[in-house]
């Protein structure tokens, strides 16, 4: 009888269940439509100008002020103050810096993420928001540590869909990064599935991957944002050693915590507080014996203990 009456009630706690579900669904429903409502801010100029065709990549900050929002007191909270630095085409400029001082809100801003307050952005000689916003951003390779992969093969990751990228595009590119040693070695190679956010790839797999589909647009500027600091010292030798060779003639933005991955850039770019604090060679910041060598020794330190 006590089964009988079990089995009469199971029917009810399930229909409870699927109404706690719906009103879950609901509340996401709600969250994900306020989403694709949501209203694009970053738009296309109505009269865009074209990047020169023989462009060749400098980059120009010209006293940009940038906030993602006000403080208690409605007054715009400062992330990037009077910012000026130039970007010569085929330069690598290496952008140090605390957490928080602003250094990948720079690539924001040139990206075009967000637009800047006061202050202009240029890429070669264009203001970059008279330029369209896929024109831009071809022009830039970026590759982040957070990196995102699909649930497809590896060769549509790379390729992102672009017709122009073939076949043998994707495999000389996952070669020159060092990607290719452990894309041989699964099962099916390059036609090989990933899981969602590539979850059967290790995080520096992952990141040679954001390498190989940056470096297979061919782009004119690399930027690397933290994209060593979170693989091990065999991945990061063959990543550096890629760039060493690869960065030849584009223009680089490299951000990174540890400074020993930026010592060999042409310049390095200290931001402190939101302003640029000083810049130089690694050589000519340590002689200063301002912020860079401060947090050089600290790091050295640190590595020591």
């Amino acid at each position: 009888f006590l089964q009988y009456a079990r089995r009469f009630f199971r029917p009810i706690q399930d229909l409870s269940e699927k109404y706690n579900l719906l009103q879950a669904a609901m509340a996401s429903s709600e969250r994900v439509f306020k989403l694709l409502d949501e209203e694009v801010e970053i738009r296309d100029p109505e009269t865009p100008r074209a990047l020169p065709a023989g462009g060749r990549g400098q980059i120009v900050f010209e006293n940009v002020w940038f906030a993602y929002g006000d403080d208690e007191d409605g007054e715009p909270d400062w992330v990037l103050e009077d910012v000026s630095f130039t970007v010569a085409p085929g330069e690598k400029v290496a952008i140090v810096g605390h957490t928080g001082a602003g250094k990948t809100t720079l690539i924001n801003v040139l990206m075009r993420f967000y637009d800047v307050q006061k202050g202009r952005i240029l890429l070669d000689g264009v203001p970059i928001d008279q330029v369209r916003l896929d024109d831009l951003r071809s022009r830039i390779g970026l590759v982040l540590q957070d990196v995102f992969l699909f649930s497809e093969d590896v060769a549509y990751n790379v390729r992102l869909g672009s017709p122009e990228i073939d076949d043998e595009s994707i495999a000389e590119a996952a070669e020159r990064v060092g990607a290719a040693d452990f894309v041989d070695r699964l099962e099916l190679g390059y036609k090989q599935p990933l899981g969602e956010r590539g979850a059967t790839l290790s995080v520096g797999q992952r990141q040679l991957v954001s390498f190989a589909r940056a470096l297979a647009f061919d782009p004119q500027i690399l930027v690397l944002d933290e994209a060593t600091s979170s693989v091990d010292s065999e991945i990061e030798a063959k990543i550096e050693e890629a760039t060493d060779q690869l960065l030849q003639g584009r223009t680089s933005l490299v951000i990174a915590h540890r400074l020993s991955t930026v010592q060999n850039a042409d310049r390095i770019l200290v931001m402190h507080h939101a302003r640029l604090h000083e810049e130089g060679t690694h050589e000519e910041l340590l002689e200063a014996g301002g912020l860079y060598a401060r947090l050089h020794e600290l790091q050295l330190a640190s590595a020591a203990a």
